[in-house]
């Protein structure tokens, strides 16, 4: 068993990522941070001591100021389930990983490593010519866009649906008696029903 301590910081993996593209706002960052809270020795807002049990090679378990937490190096998971949607350890596998002294970047998904990043913008994105370059065909030129004919009105949409002309030619609340099969009223009111004795 062995416990860590987390001071609370900012992890360079982002200022890793792209360096040399965010010096200028990565340093605007810390300059708003620190009028915004002040100068300290760490940058510390708080303390977090988490304990790492370890179960099997892969498998430990986190303490996390009463909280226990599993997590599997193996299979890149946690309880706490931020492993896995991130694909960044969490502060538990942090815990983990550095009570193990392996390395972190490791375990971080590929879409974060400077390689894949490079990698988005290495198609070419191919401008649009001017617009008296364009090749516009005839056929297209010549036709005539139009507005919309009808205007949609104010409101709240109405509920009811529009009935076809057969519902409409019918009578409406055509009732029928359960025991005479009459029209105009129900069994309850029914004037030919047997009578009881």
């Amino acid at each position: 068993m062995y416990s860590i301590v987390f001071t609370s910081h900012i992890l360079p993996l982002a200022y890793d990522v792209i360096d040399s593209e965010n010096d200028a706002a990565w340093t605007w960052f810390f300059e708003q941070f620190k009028i915004a809270y002040g100068d300290r020795e760490t940058c510390a807002s708080f303390q977090i001591e988490m304990r790492v049990v370890p179960s099997t090679e892969y498998l430990h378990m986190v303490n996390n100021g009463g909280r226990h937490y599993t997590v599997c190096l193996l299979e890149r998971k946690c309880v706490c389930r931020r492993f896995q949607v991130d694909e960044l350890p969490c502060p538990h596998a942090w815990a983990v990983l550095k009570g193990k002294f392996l390395m972190l970047e490791e375990y971080w998904s590929n879409y974060y490593k400077p390689n894949s990043v490079v990698m988005t913008y290495d198609v070419p994105v191919y401008l649009l010519p001017d617009i008296n370059d364009w090749n516009i065909p005839t056929y297209v030129a010549e036709e005539v866009v139009l507005p919309p004919k009808w205007k949609r009105p104010p409101g709240r949409p109405k509920k009811k649906r529009n009935k076809p002309l057969s519902e409409l030619l019918q009578p409406e609340n055509q009732h029928s008696c359960s025991i005479c099969r009459q029209g105009g009223h129900n069994k309850r009111t029914c004037r030919n029903a047997p009578r009881r004795i």
